[in-house]
Order: C-alpha cells, then structure tokens, then sequence
C-alpha cells in the first residue's frame, strides 16, 4: 500500500527571499538560514531534515518500545545537524540523536538491555534514516535511566 504526501511551496523573488511551504499539518515560512547569509526567517531545509529524522527516530522508538511491553516514564530527544560549507558547496554531514529514556523503577534488567537495543534497532528502522543512508552520518547516544522514586 503506497501513501502519497503532498506539499505546495511558494517562493516569490530572489535568494534572500522568503516562500511559505503547506503540507498538510505542516504550515511554515522558509528562507535561507541566517548563518549561510539567507535572512532566517520560517524555517530552512536543514531544520526540516533535522525534524523529519528527528521525529521519525523518536515515532519509531516509541512504537518499538510499546511493542516490546516497556512503557516508559518519560521519553525525550535532542537531535543536531551538521551542515558544512567548503568551496560554497553545503554538504548535510551527520545528524546525533541523543534520546534519554526514563524507565519506570520496576523495570526488570531484561527489559531495560532490550530497551538498551532498541535505542539502535529504531535508528535502523527509521525510513528516513534508510532515506539518507549513504549520504548524512546518523549517530545515536541514548541515555537510559531509571525512575527515581521518592
């Protein structure tokens, strides 16, 4: 089964113009970013790569968590980007997510190595990972805690 996704982009002018992109739930501004002389307004192209692995990585985690019976008591990410510029050519280079996963404190130590794995396994399974697989780095350093109760 094949799902289409569609976007509609406008962009009215030059290079330090701005457009707006609707695609569906994503309604948003985009310009060139400020740091690569653009005038930063909306978002940009890296910052939606960023959303689209970061948010793919996290979504599949979660589903593999819930499938593996771990429910966990909080479940954070923060992803970055490194996007370098050499002879004015922009090459998108690594992306680092960095979840930190929360266990409830009577998680077993089975399930705490399997959520250990999964950390991995999601960065794998997610297809815009698969996407870019070849062309952007994409490092994973989870931090897996236990809840502390008081």
């Amino acid at each position: 089964m094949k799902h289409p996704f569609h976007l509609k982009a406008v962009w009215n002018g030059g290079r330090n113009s701005e457009g707006h992109i609707d695609a569906g739930g994503l309604k948003t501004v985009i310009s060139i970013p400020q740091e690569m002389g653009g005038p930063g307004t909306g978002t940009n192209p890296d910052e939606m790569l960023l959303g689209a692995a970061s948010t793919c990585y996290l979504i599949t985690l979660a589903a593999m968590l819930e499938r593996a019976g771990i429910t966990p008591h909080e479940l954070t990410l923060e992803s970055e980007a490194t996007v370098d510029v050499t002879n004015n050519i922009f090459t998108y280079e690594r992306i680092i997510h960095k979840p930190r996963i929360v266990l409830k404190d009577e998680t077993t130590e089975a399930e705490f190595i399997k959520a250990e794995r999964l950390v991995y396994l999601a960065e794998q399974s997610c297809m815009i990972s698969r996407a870019v697989a070849g062309n952007v780095s994409i490092e994973t350093q989870p931090s897996i805690v236990k809840a502390r109760v008081n």
